[in-house]
């Protein structure tokens, strides 16, 4: 099992404005409230595509904003609310929030669906705010924000591609060179001692999970070398891929190393015996490898394809991925066992944050934070006096003039919200 990941910011769409609007009426002579209310912002919303299997679509476009909702419109009319944007996953994302490490959403089943940024509320034209006592008042809100995350994107995938083959054939060479895997490379025995795990991309919209087995030896289906660590691996794979030192550079014999691995995956389990299996010459590059093809093919015996490819010059690459990725179209998923899959993701309570709290600056002004706080601040229209007498009534209601009183707030102090500064009347 490994893990495939990403981290993208999302930023779900602000809520549309409402706005400020008069209709002339009869008996009233400012005339009647007319500003309909703003649309709600998009949400972000993952939903799963059991047909996808990476994570590759979040490497491309880390950043993914929604739409804003429509303002308000004269004759009361509603904007328009923002459609969702809806964002594909495979089976098996787990959605973790950066900053607290929540987990937001643990996305198993095909269309499952999971909002991970809402969006903001529409701002309430003027015709909401009508009284007796002011029926026609010139207030509106502004849009809500939309909620903003940096994620964490985790697949736990079982490798589709499984590379085997001898010590320094060639194999994280060529993982380097087909994905974005970094794997650890010399001219050693075992450089490989974990799966390295690399996502390549076709360049077609298709994509596959390859991963850079330890090295086999022989006698690894008695436990040899890396022997079952590596056969553990290889056997949850859906298709091999066959890697051969072609131009022998460790003096072995290179159908004799194809025999080698094939009799120790057979041993180890029937199963891989059977597993599609595409053979790969590597090292072409060199003078002596394409003799010892030539040879290796009479040996074969077999009308067996052979790819030759180069993992440094790039050769027959191409030719390659698109031979696998074919193979694959044809190979059914295979689901996890039980002792593969993870545990139940258990959502905590956590406990409502507080309104507003207050600190202090070293100049001794005071410094109002909190997110109910600085949302209504971002959804008033300080431009109209009526707004800015209605925000010091919230304030006033959520008992921040009394709070900033019991920490010594006197009469002319300064007080920063976000970036509103203002006195503090008695």
């Amino acid at each position: 099992m490994f893990v495939d990941q990403a981290k993208v910011y999302v930023k779900a769409g602000d809520g549309g404005n409402g706005l400020v609007a008069f209709r002339r009426e009869k008996f009233v002579p400012m005339g009647g409230p007319a500003g309909g209310d703003g649309g709600n912002g998009a949400d972000v919303i993952f939903e799963v595509d059991e047909g996808l299997n990476t994570l590759m679509d979040f490497r491309y476009n880390r950043h993914f904003k929604a739409k804003r909702g429509e303002n308000g419109m004269s004759k009361s009319m509603h904007g328009k609310n923002a459609e969702a944007l809806v964002l594909s996953v495979p089976p098996g994302t787990v959605v973790i929030d950066e900053e607290t490490e929540e987990v937001i959403a643990d996305l198993t089943e095909h269309k499952q669906r999971a909002v991970i940024v809402k969006g903001g509320r529409g701002g309430r034209g003027n015709v909401r705010f009508a009284s007796p006592k002011n029926p026609a008042p010139e207030i509106a809100e502004n849009g809500e924000p939309g909620e903003e995350k940096n994620i964490r994107i985790e697949l736990k995938v079982i490798a589709d591609v499984g590379l085997v083959g001898f010590p320094s054939v060639g194999k994280s060479t060529l993982l380097s060179v087909v994905s974005a895997a970094k794997p650890k490379i010399a001219d050693y025995h075992f450089t490989t001692l974990a799966p390295n795990l690399g996502v390549v991309d076709t360049g077609d919209g298709r994509s596959f999970v390859m991963a850079d087995l330890p090295g086999l030896i022989e006698g690894a289906s008695e436990g040899v070398g890396l022997g079952f660590q590596f056969l553990r691996h290889v056997e949850r794979t859906r298709l091999i891929v066959h890697v051969i030192d072609m131009a022998a550079l460790d003096g072995r014999d290179p159908y004799e190393d194809y025999v080698t691995i094939n009799e120790e995956l057979a041993s180890y389990n029937e199963r891989l015996k059977n597993l599609p299996q595409i053979i790969v010459a590597n090292k072409m590059e060199m003078p002596e490898a394409q003799e010892n093809l030539v040879d290796f093919k009479e040996k074969l015996g077999e009308d067996i394809r052979i790819f030759e490819v180069s993992a440094i010059t790039k050769q027959g690459l191409k030719e390659l991925i698109y031979e696998i990725a074919d193979g694959l179209d044809k190979i059914p998923k295979r689901e996890p066992d039980k002792t593969e899959r993870e545990e139940t993701v258990v959502y905590r309570h956590h406990k409502k944050a507080d309104d507003f709290h207050i600190t202090r600056n070293p100049d001794g002004s005071f410094v109002l934070h909190g997110e109910k706080l600085e949302r209504l601040f971002k959804m008033t229209d300080f431009t109209r006096e009526e707004s800015q007498q209605r925000f010091a009534r919230q304030l006033r209601g959520m008992g921040v003039d009394n709070a900033l009183r019991e920490r010594g707030a006197k009469d002319g102090d300064t007080i920063h919200l976000l970036d509103l500064e203002f006195e503090f009347i008695e």
